[in-house]
């Protein structure tokens, strides 16, 4: 069926505000979406239907089952597929006019700016703390404006960084509302987190897009936006710009933005649900489950949640043999990764691919 933009973009052209001036910026645009999940999917979804040009992907992970409930353009059909590369076909199905393509691996301190530098906005549409701080460092670095996304349990962030001033200058960036890393903020596996909160916040993200493409309305500049779903309140803080783009770049060299979810994992710190199953019920295996409330086909000897997990509660055995257990894989690998720096020799291993793999 051939179609026109005049045709599929109708009811926006209709608004005074946007018109065919308005909807051709948008599709001159191009926008960097980092992160295809729960934020990131519905982002990117959005913008190609609004009439973006160009919009490019960024996701190293593959669907899950647990994904499903708020990751809502993806089917039972995609478990174990790229969600890079199926959120890119289910675009150019519905997205005529938008050039779509996609990086189906992490976005690292190493590629970062060969990522960015060819787009005029960048979206965070990720989980990840670490990669957050890179993508707001890059950005403050190479003068891109960046659309920051984030949620925990029932609340959401948005904000608009790094926008040039009038007079010159660029606006607040992530430093400036939280300086430093926080190292103990779960993410959404850990915490949860209500499907509605997600879709919010994407189209709240999406929505600063759209303005700051098009010039109209007043864009989340040196303000956060705090949103809290249960409550329906909202409130916006108030920013100052004073980490300057200097400073970020002194840090850049120095830090490693390092996000053990998106690291090569040592297999030799691994055991295959398979092999795990014959070791059951052995009295040398101590089985620990690093995230809450899991639902596990076996039982497990203690739970240490991960934001809590320290080496120095845990009394060792070393004739024993710790398995480390949570839903996909990542944070039981973490919990590894803590144990083997404090005990080198301790025998600890990470369940590959967490409980959503144990078949």
């Amino acid at each position: 069926m051939n179609v026109t933009k005049n045709q599929l973009f109708k009811r926006q052209i209709t608004l005074s505000e946007i018109g065919k001036i308005g909807q051709q910026k948008l599709q001159n645009a191009s926008v960097l979406v980092v992160g295809c999940g729960g934020l990131g999917s519905s982002i990117a979804v959005y913008l190609a239907a609004s009439g973006i040009g160009k919009i490019h992907l960024v996701d190293f992970d593959t669907v899950d089952i647990s994904n499903l409930h708020r990751q809502v353009f993806y089917s039972l059909e995609d478990l174990g597929k790229s969600k890079a590369s199926v959120l890119s076909e289910f675009i150019k199905k519905r997205a005529a006019f938008t050039e779509v393509s996609f990086t189906n691996k992490p976005i690292t301190k190493e590629n970062v700016f060969e990522l960015i530098s060819e787009f005029d906005i960048v979206v965070d549409g990720t989980d990840s703390l670490p990669t957050k701080y890179l993508l707001n460092d890059a950005c403050v670095i190479k003068n891109k404006p960046l659309v920051y996304g984030s949620l925990y349990k029932f609340d959401g962030y948005v904000a608009t960084f790094n926008v040039l001033q009038d007079n010159g200058s660029y606006s607040s960036n992530l430093r400036d509302a939280f300086p430093e890393m926080a190292t103990d903020i779960p993410n959404c596996e850990e915490a949860g987190t209500l499907n509605s909160i997600v879709g919010i916040i994407a189209t709240q993200q999406v929505n600063e897009v759209l303005k700051l493409i098009t010039g109209i309305g007043k864009p989340l500049v040196n303000e956060l936006l705090i949103y809290n779903s249960l409550h329906n309140t909202q409130f916006k803080m108030k920013l100052k710009s004073t980490i300057l783009k200097e400073k970020i770049a002194k840090l850049f060299r120095i830090q490693t933005y390092f996000d053990i979810a998106c690291s090569t994992q040592n297999s030799d710190w691994q055991i295959s649900a398979k092999e795990l199953k014959t070791k059951l019920g052995d009295s040398n295996i101590e089985l620990i489950a690093v995230l809450p409330n899991l639902n596990l086909p076996f039982k497990v000897d203690k739970t240490f949640p991960i934001q809590e997990f320290d080496a120095d509660r845990i009394d060792i055995d070393f004739n024993k043999t710790y398995v480390m257990v949570c839903q996909r894989g990542l944070n039981s690998y973490k919990a590894t990764k803590i144990l083997k720096e404090k005990y080198p020799t301790l025998n600890v291993l990470s369940l590959t691919g967490g409980i959503s793999s144990y078949k």
